[in-house]
């Protein structure tokens, strides 16, 4: 079980780095249209900044969640390889745990957010403002379930073999 966990989380996370780099590239392309449009064409188009920020707001939310998955966010580490192996191990089931709570925080009030926001209507672009904050809920859900599957990882589950990993230390 664990071995499919993390095999989907991996794929989902790969997936995630590259959907969030392509709203990347399509933003600095909106952007760069709407500076064309301002300086040359003396005419800004109206939905431009809205789509940029709609964007943004994806690929940072999904860049996030992967970060969870793939260890990528900055994080000190010096007090945590100043101890021994069993209290560093503690220390980030700990802290993947907080991570985790975060997530699910994101996922019940980002989803709020969306329920919320879903029938107003984004002038520019023609679309719910709650589709603009889905992906708040779904990174949400995202982080919590990188962070439950990094928790097992130091509970000595490994994608490996489906036992318990016995300590030699």
């Amino acid at each position: 079980m664990i071995r499919i966990l993390a095999n989907v989380t991996r794929i989902a996370a790969d997936l995630l780095i590259k959907a969030a780099a392509f709203g990347l590239v399509m933003m600095t392309v909106i952007v760069g249209w709407q500076v064309f449009g301002r300086y040359v064409l003396n005419s800004t188009p109206s939905w431009s900044e809205q789509a940029a920020l709609t964007l943004m707001i994806w690929y940072v939310a999904l860049a996030a969640a992967a970060g969870v998955r793939q260890g990528f966010h900055i994080r000190i580490v010096a007090l945590e390889e100043a101890v021994s192996p069993g209290v560093r191990k503690w220390m980030q089931i700990v802290s993947n745990s907080i991570v985790g709570l975060c997530g699910a925080a994101m996922f019940i009030w980002g989803g709020e957010l969306v329920l919320r926001t879903w029938s107003h209507v984004v002038p520019s672009l023609g679309i719910p403002r709650g589709l603009t904050y889905l992906a708040l809920p779904l990174s949400g859900a995202l982080m919590a379930l990188f962070a439950l599957e990094q928790v097992l990882e130091r509970f000595g589950y490994s994608a490996a073999c489906p036992t318990p990993i016995e300590e030699t230390a």
